[in-house]
């Protein structure tokens, strides 16, 4: 049971319910963790604003998919792995790359390094040092690709953080975590 109410679209006020018609248009539907996030118009506001700009960058979908999963999965936020999982999917990766890249790991280097990154990232609250900043240009990513990837994971600790937190429930195919928070 969710910690905070899940607003109703079709019952709220009138800046809550434009955001949310904003993400019914994007998703079908109005996924729990938005209906959730909706108890702050600001917060929610930053959230929608946050996916639609990084949705823009330079990043391709299917790899902000798989930063997300990896970062959900260390995180323990069963309802980012398993949105993300599904968004993958939908962005043209295979069952066996998202699954790779929940466990931080990819079959090229490019995404390989990317998600060894944004791993280091979290595990190491931003104090990544200079071998893997390296890492990640010999993989071809420049200043903006790097400021995307921190953008990514702190996007996604944001969302991780509401989920684990306020007990969303989860409204996508579940995914198995393979490394529970510590």
């Amino acid at each position: 049971m969710s910690h905070v109410a899940l607003i109703d679209p079709a019952h709220t006020t009138p800046d809550r319910a434009e955001l949310l018609s904003q993400v019914h248009q994007a998703f079908g539907a109005v996924p729990h963790m938005f209906r959730a996030v909706a108890n702050s118009p600001a917060a929610l506001r930053s959230m929608w604003g946050s996916f639609g700009a990084l949705g823009g960058g330079t990043l391709p979908a299917k790899l902000g998919e798989q930063i997300a999963v990896a970062v959900a999965d260390r995180n323990g936020c069963d309802y980012c792995l398993a949105a993300h999982t599904a968004l993958g999917r939908k962005a043209g990766a295979t069952a066996e790359e998202m699954a790779a890249a929940q466990g931080g790991h990819a079959a090229d280097e490019p995404t390989a390094a990317v998600l060894a990154f944004a791993l280091a990232l979290v595990e190491q609250r931003g104090h990544v040092d200079v071998a893997q900043v390296q890492r990640l240009r010999a993989a071809g990513f420049g200043d903006e690709g790097l400021v995307e990837i921190v953008a990514h994971v702190a996007l996604n600790l944001f969302t991780n953080y509401v989920n684990v937190a306020l007990d969303v429930p989860v409204d996508f195919p579940k995914v198995a975590l393979r490394a529970r928070a510590a």
